[in-house]
Parts: structure tokens; C-alpha cells; sequence
């Protein structure tokens, strides 16, 4: 096989948590020539389920300490509860990492911690888009927005087991429903595992207080979208994101997972986009 010029050799790259999104992750990069992960960090109880599943390849490990020295990226895809315990101890190592679980961000005092250990460490912290495009747009438009406003729309079984089954019943939805209006800080704290995507475009834009959201379930969604409109005296933008959940979770968009593949995948190319 030609050798790709746009690739460097193979790098090593580890992940904390192994859900639906690790899993599909190892599954990806199984047999990528540019990078594969090393190490999977978990917690402690679950080494002998994870190593049964990916086998004697990858080391599977519960504390930071523990990760291979030689890896050169580490991406978070555990939850908030992992950015809040575990993030900093990997920043602090040295360890440059990639955050899906934005929304912990929303808490101000996880923020300054993980500053803190990247300084101390010498590392550099991304959060990942996820499960919105347009992210780099709105990124470079930020010192020119006044008002920046996200509604996100799913399905209603993709709001199970969140505050929005106390607001109305899903099952017995029929239309469209709005549950929730109100600032990015408090979508990100009520919705954890729903709507990271509102504290990515916070964090991008007019931070988490004045970036408003709402929320929908609606019946007749056929997956998960995302609407950005921000205005400013420069720049307009309004854009949306439709995407089907992950198969293995519908709480979940597959865009997250293909925007954790494109970070790692980015270790390994000389030329990233």
C-alpha cells in the first residue's frame, strides 16, 4: 500500500470511559493505520468487563498514573462526573485533553480546576463540537455577537430519565412540547447527559449565561436537531443540525461519535482540518 504523505506514524491515544461512545470508538479505530488507542481508563470494578471486551491490544486501567507515557491524547467520553474527578489528574500528568461532556464546564469551579491542572501540567484542554456543526464559524464570530439563542429538538424517549418527565408525560406526547427556556448554565445543569451541545456553543460564543436555550420533544422527530441563530452588526448566522442518536444509545447523537473519531484521528495527520 502507497504510504499517505498526510499521515505521521501511528500514534497512541487513550480514552476515559468505555459506553456506547467508547466502544464505537475502539470499534473505529480497530485497525487505523494512523492512530489506535493504548489505553482505556476506567473505574474501578469494571478492568475485567472492558479488558474481556477489547482484549490483551489495549490496557485497561483505573487511575491516571496509569496511562501509557507515550500517549499523546486523551479524550474524555465518561460523563461530567469523569471531567470533575478525573480530568484534572490527567492535565496535571501532562496529558493534552479532548472533552465531550462540555456541560461540567458549565459549573464554574470544575472550569478553574482543569485550568489550573493544565497549567500545572503544561496541557492544553479541547472541547469537541460534538453533536453540532458550525462551531468553528460561530467561534470565530464571537467578539461580533449580541444575541445567540440554541433550541434543540429530539424524539421524546431521548428525554427519558431527565427533568423533562416531570414536566409532561413523553409517552403521551402528541405534538410538539417545549419543557425548558432559559440560559445555557442552567440547560447544561439540568440536562447533563442531553445537551452538552448548549455548553459548546456557550463556551464558543456569549458564554453560558447569555446564550439562551429551549428544549422540545417532539413526536414527530424522526432523530435529534440543533439550531443555532446568532446575530450580531457583522456577522448573521443561522444554521441547523440533524442527526439519528447512536444505536447503542438514543440519548446520544452518532455525530458525537464521529466528532470524537475526527479528534482522535487528528493525532495522527500532519494536515488536520
Amino acid at each position: 500500500m502507497k504510504e499517505n504523505r498526510f499521515q505521521s506514524p501511528a500514534k497512541k491515544v487513550a480514552i476515559i470511559g468505555y459506553g456506547a461512545i467508547g466502544a464505537e470508538i475502539c470499534g473505529q479505530l480497530n485497525s487505523d493505520p494512523s492512530v489506535f488507542v493504548s489505553d482505556v481508563l476506567v473505574r474501578p470494578g469494571r478492568t475485567a468487563d472492558v479488558r474481556a471486551a477489547l482484549g490483551p491490544h489495549v490496557r485497561v486501567v483505573t487511575r491516571p498514573e496509569d496511562l501509557s507515557p507515550d500517549v499523546s491524547f486523551v479524550l474524555e467520553c465518561a460523563g461530567h462526573a469523569a471531567v470533575q474527578n478525573t480530568a484534572p489528574a490527567v492535565l496535571r500528568l501532562g496529558f493534552h485533553l479532548g472533552i465531550l461532556s462540555a456541560g461540567a464546564l458549565a459549573d464554574e469551579q470544575t472550569a478553574r480546576a482543569l485550568e489550573d491542572a493544565a497549567l500545572q501540567g503544561g496541557a492544553q484542554i479541547s472541547v469537541l463540537p460534538g453533536a453540532i456543526g458550525g462551531i468553528d464559524a460561530l467561534a470565530a464570530a464571537q467578539d461580533g455577537l449580541d444575541t445567540v439563542i440554541y433550541a434543540g429538538r429530539k424524539p421524546p424517549q431521548a428525554w427519558r430519565g431527565s427533568p423533562a418527565e416531570e414536566i409532561c408525560t413523553l409517552d403521551d406526547l402528541t405534538e410538539e412540547f417545549e419543557f425548558f427556556s432559559g440560559s445555557a448554565r442552567e440547560a447544561a445543569r439540568l440536562f447533563p447527559k442531553n445537551a452538552n451541545v448548549v455548553a459548546t456553543v456557550a463556551l464558543a460564543s456569549v458564554g453560558f449565561d447569555d446564550t439562551r436555550v429551549t428544549l422540545v420533544a417532539d413526536p414527530r422527530a424522526a432523530g435529534n436537531s440543533h439550531r443555532i441563530v446568532a446575530t450580531g452588526p457583522v456577522v448573521s448566522l443561522d444554521y441547523t443540525t440533524a442527526g439519528s442518536p447512536l444505536a447503542s444509545n438514543p440519548k446520544t447523537s452518532a455525530l458525537t461519535a464521529l466528532s470524537a473519531l475526527r479528534a482522535l484521528r487528528n493525532q495522527g495527520c500532519l494536515i488536520r482540518i
